[in-house]
């Protein structure tokens, strides 16, 4: 639930908000419905991962990876798909964090609430 969530939240989120949306759906999603911290670490990560590499492909494919080839001759890297898989850890690694604060921030916020 969490993962199809995620996906489908900053799928259409970011066609008009900025790619940090990320952050902000992760946190939210997983501190309102994530159950375990493994759920709430893992699902944004393969979110992301999934939704990224998937539209950076889908982008990229049609030009015959013209852009990406450029941008990875840019960075020193020779291959152009090395460019997309970086990018679309970097996100999944941003998004992963961001799930597992907004659990454990969910986790914190209830334990004061039962200790007061």
């Amino acid at each position: 639930m969490v993962f199809i969530v995620i996906l489908i939240a900053s799928f259409l989120l970011q066609m008009v908000l900025p790619w940090w949306v990320i952050v902000v759906i992760s946190f939210a999603t997983c501190g309102l419905i994530g159950k375990t911290a493994k759920i709430s670490l893992w699902s944004p990560f393969f979110a992301i991962l999934l939704l990224w590499l998937g539209m950076a492909l889908f982008k990229s494919i049609p030009n015959q990876h013209l852009l990406a080839s450029r941008v990875a001759e840019m960075l020193g890297v020779k291959v152009w798909w090395m460019v997309l898989l970086f990018s679309s850890l970097l996100g999944a690694f941003v998004a992963a964090i961001s799930g597992i604060c907004g659990y454990h921030f969910r986790k914190a916020v209830l334990s004061k609430k039962t200790n007061a």
